[in-house]
């Protein structure tokens, strides 16, 4: 009997109590997702287009201006020439050379002029012309003119420049000696001293001429010289329009 009241008096106490099971779950596991895909590398700068050279064609005269004289009496072979470009030299509207680009060069060849015939030869080329940023090229010019000059003369392939005749001034020279010289005999003897005195002034004036030598070539500073490209000339933009170096 008292086992019995043992039973009911515990069912009574926890059969009213809900039972609460607590399952324990584990927290959500988040795999993250893998990009399969190879992530974009950053391409590398592409080299800057080349810029395409420019072409000066053979054949193209430019106007040069001297900056020291040039003379065959005293020109030796290798003697420097320095001279500058007088004026631009265009193509496809953008300036190739610009005016007061130096230009030098050399004396090749020099002739004196004869004491009878013969008359005095000059010839030059130019080697290297300098920009204004000092970019340097090398030239094959030669002379192919010498504007505003009434006396020399240009010949030949190679830019020969040739002084004037001496003949007019020959004829003058014996011609000034004989009149005097006529006159003188005509004071002296008549008719027959003017043909001995005319004679004897005519051998002076040849003497003169045999002794004195013919006109020189002279070139003065600031005088004009064409030059003219023998091939044609390779120039880099990139070059010719860089800055200057500051010294």
């Amino acid at each position: 009997m008292l086992k019995a009241l043992v039973v009911l008096l515990a069912l009574s106490t926890f059969g009213g109590m809900p039972l609460i099971a607590q399952t324990s779950q584990d927290a959500p596991h988040l795999t993250p997702r893998t990009t399969t895909a190879s992530q974009a590398q950053p391409q590398a700068e592409a080299d800057p287009p080349a810029v395409p050279g420019l072409t000066v064609p053979a054949g193209t005269k430019i106007p040069l201006t001297l900056k020291q004289g040039v003379n065959t009496k005293s020109a030796r072979p290798g003697d420097p020439v320095y001279a500058q470009t007088a004026f631009p030299i265009t193509q496809n509207d953008q300036i190739l050379i610009p005016a007061g680009t130096f230009v030098q060069g050399e004396v090749r060849r020099v002739v004196r002029p004869g004491r009878v015939k013969g008359r005095a030869e000059l010839q030059m080329s130019f080697t290297s012309m300098i920009f204004p940023n000092g970019y340097t090229i090398m030239l094959p010019g030669a002379v192919q003119n010498t504007p505003g000059s009434k006396d020399n003369t240009v010949n030949g392939k190679e830019g020969t420049i040739e002084g004037p005749s001496s003949k007019g001034k020959d004829t003058a020279t014996i011609a000034a000696a004989t009149i005097p010289g006529a006159g003188i005999g005509a004071i002296a003897d008549g008719g027959k001293g003017a043909a001995i005195g005319a004679g004897a002034g005519g051998v002076i004036g040849l003497a003169t001429v045999l002794l004195t030598r013919g006109p020189e070539v002279q070139l003065g500073t600031g005088d004009s010289i064409e030059m003219i490209l023998e091939s044609s000339l390779d120039l880099n933009p990139a070059k010719m329009h860089r800055p200057a170096s500051v010294q």
